[in-house]
């Protein structure tokens, strides 16, 4: 990934890989044919995490706790791999294959629709884009020296205030349990 945000993925080549780990080119394409490959296999747990957070969010019963979960799950998700989500966000060849992938372009998709939810009509696709582009530029190299919770909360009330969501009301000591769980 280091190599991919330093040179693009089209940049980068096979052989800069394997300098870079140390091994062979061969070694490379015994495990991997195509840098292709080796970007879907980099990518495919932050893609498993993705499709987890989506589909818990496509439960939740409203529009707004719909895309307070995957706006959340999605900036925890976006810190946590900073390198990934710069590469799959801003460079052009790293989308264009990874879109190309049926499965991947739908998750993008599931993803603006639940975002795009809030607001109707084309505010709300114009919001959502705003967000996850801004999350996908905010987590890349020019913040490394913010630390990840400071980068988090940063995120989470940016991405809120652009969606019109508030955050979620915090029961207090004095509401029984049956009084919180009717509040979530």
């Amino acid at each position: 990934m280091r190599l991919f945000t330093r040179h693009s993925f089209a940049g980068t080549s096979l052989q800069m890989i394997a300098d870079e780990l140390g091994v062979t080119k061969a070694a490379v394409y015994h495990h991997f044919r195509t840098r292709e490959d080796l970007l879907t296999t980099v990518v495919e747990p932050v893609l498993e995490q993705l499709r987890g957070i989506i589909g818990t969010a496509e439960t939740k019963r409203t529009p707004h706790a719909r895309a307070e979960h995957l706006l959340t799950g999605y900036v925890a998700l976006a810190v946590e791999h900073r390198a990934v989500v710069a590469v799959f966000a801003t460079d052009a060849g790293a989308i264009e294959m990874l879109c190309a992938q049926p499965e991947t372009s739908d998750l993008v998709d599931r993803q603006m629709a639940l975002l795009a939810g809030v607001t109707p009509g084309p505010a709300g696709h114009v919001n959502a884009t705003m967000v996850m582009a801004g999350i996908a530029a905010a987590t890349g190299p020019a913040m490394l020296s913010l630390d990840d919770d400071a980068l988090r909360q940063h995120l989470i009330e940016a991405g809120r205030r652009a969606l019109g969501l508030r955050a979620p009301r915090r029961p207090t000591r004095d509401e029984t349990p049956h009084q919180q769980a009717s509040i979530a």
